[in-house]
């Protein structure tokens, strides 16, 4: 049955925060503040949290500075996951991935559908691995950083989830 095993011991992760945004300040970042509020209160690190304009090339170089770090275990980005120009942040993701995790945005999608319809299909919220490090990226909004927190990540990044989940499995991500 799917669930939390509690005769197992959980394990804290540390976790790096990136809001995309060419408006969001320290002040008022909200969708990084829901994820870092959610990440301490599950007994996780903020290992680091940043905010970077919608630029390509510098989300990507910070993305790939993280993934160089093996402090950093998951990346967590929101914003710039949506379909205009300005809108990069899943193409700095997938330029980094060597393995995609598509169903990571099928669920998001699927959650998304059912409290905002078909509005969801503008998503483009992605996951992947990158030397080792999960790298998920979520859209700007307090309420999807939420759903994606509270109904998928959550579950992943707790090793006491059964029937399985992300956490043990990082010992793993860099075999070959």
């Amino acid at each position: 049955m799917a669930g939390i095993d509690e005769s197992k011991p959980f394990v804290s992760i540390n976790i790096a925060v990136l809001t995309v945004s060419d408006t969001r300040t320290a002040a008022n970042d909200t969708s990084g503040d829901v994820l870092v509020s959610r990440i301490e209160e599950n007994g996780h690190r903020v290992f680091d949290r940043k905010i970077l304009p919608d630029d390509q090339g510098a989300l990507r170089d910070q993305l790939a500075n993280w993934c160089e770090n093996p402090e950093i275990d998951v990346i967590i980005t929101t914003g710039g996951t949506g379909v205009t120009g300005r809108d990069v942040t899943a193409e700095a993701h997938r330029a980094l991935y060597e393995k995609e995790i598509p169903g990571f945005g099928e669920l998001f999608r699927w959650i998304s559908f059912q409290k905002i319809g078909t509005s969801t299909v503008q998503s483009r919220a992605t996951a992947g691995v990158c030397k080792g490090t999960y790298m998920f990226a979520l859209p700007g909004s307090t309420g999807a950083c939420k759903d994606a927190w509270d109904e998928i990540l959550t579950y992943q990044l707790d090793i006491r989830h059964r029937p399985c989940n992300f956490v043990e499995l990082m010992p793993r991500l860099t075999e070959r």
